[in-house]
């Protein structure tokens, strides 16, 4: 029991070092349900991408996909925490973690816009890396100066 003790108070105090930085709305598509009529758990692996790269773009990373350097994503997760439905408008909040030397957590929260219900969140890690040598970089400091607690 003392290291389950140890081990809550790790993940609370980590879970206090997520700092937001964007929010997305969103609407829910009619296509992005599946055949039980709620949003297929893929989706909202969308959802959060959709969030991130918009808050990727408000800070001038806008060419992601011809660059000399960028994000890629080493893992990603969702806890899938109440079906969500169609109608209905979505609240996609970005938040980061600590930077390390070339890899910055994410973490996500997909919210009911209209009474701010959670239904999932998640999280997934951006490594900054040269897409031509495969070798990873350091954070460019614009994202690193964005962590109020460096």
């Amino acid at each position: 029991m003392i290291i389950m003790s140890q081990v809550s108070r790790f993940f609370l105090a980590m879970e206090s070092l997520r700092h937001p930085v964007h929010v997305c709305r969103l609407a829910v598509r009619w296509g992005d349900l599946d055949a039980l009529g709620h949003v297929n758990n893929t989706v909202y692996f969308r959802y959060a991408e959709q969030a991130r790269i918009e808050w990727l773009a408000s800070l001038g990373f806008t060419d992601i996909v011809t660059v000399e350097e960028g994000p890629v994503l080493v893992n990603a997760q969702c806890t899938f925490l109440k079906p969500l439905g169609y109608p209905a408008t979505i609240d996609v909040t970005t938040l980061i973690g600590r930077p390390g030397r070339s890899s910055l957590p994410t973490f996500f929260e997909i919210r009911l816009a209209e009474d701010g219900r959670l239904f999932a969140e998640g999280a997934a890690k951006i490594v900054w890396w040269n897409p031509k040598t495969g070798k990873s970089l350091p954070l460019p400091d614009r994202l690193r100066r964005l962590y109020p607690y460096v």
